[in-house]
Parts: structure tokens; sequence; C-alpha cells
């Protein structure tokens, strides 16, 4: 395995890692704060926008071939 492939699975696992690391933090944010049906959406919206822009980013690199 070469060294460039070796960064790519390594990127992916990582930033795939942090990314549940995050919506484990919002779910445990939510149900510690007794949010509610309607809180706890609102947590997961607002603060999963973040994860899907990202993702939309590195999509949009991908098909651009940035």
């Amino acid at each position: 395995m070469s060294i460039i492939r070796f960064e790519e699975i390594s990127l992916i696992l990582g930033i795939g890692g942090l990314v549940l690391y995050m919506v484990y933090v919002m779910y445990r944010l939510a149900r510690d704060s007794g949010a509610g049906r309607f809180g706890t959406l609102m947590i997961f919206l607002t603060l999963g926008l973040g994860i899907i822009g990202f993702v939309a980013k590195s999509a949009i690199q991908l098909f651009l071939s940035v």
C-alpha cells in the first residue's frame, strides 16, 4: 500500500469517525437538556447542516475536479 493510498483511507476514516462522534454529541446534548421532540429536531437540523455543508463541499470539488 502506498503512502498516498494510506493517507486517503486514513482521512476518510478519521473524518467519518469525527462525524459519528459529532452525531453522538448532538444526541447527548438533546437528551441531557430535555429538549423534547421539536428541540431535538432543531439541534440535529442546525448542527447537522455543518456536516451536510462539508459533504456538499467535497462532492462539488469532486464533481468539478478542483
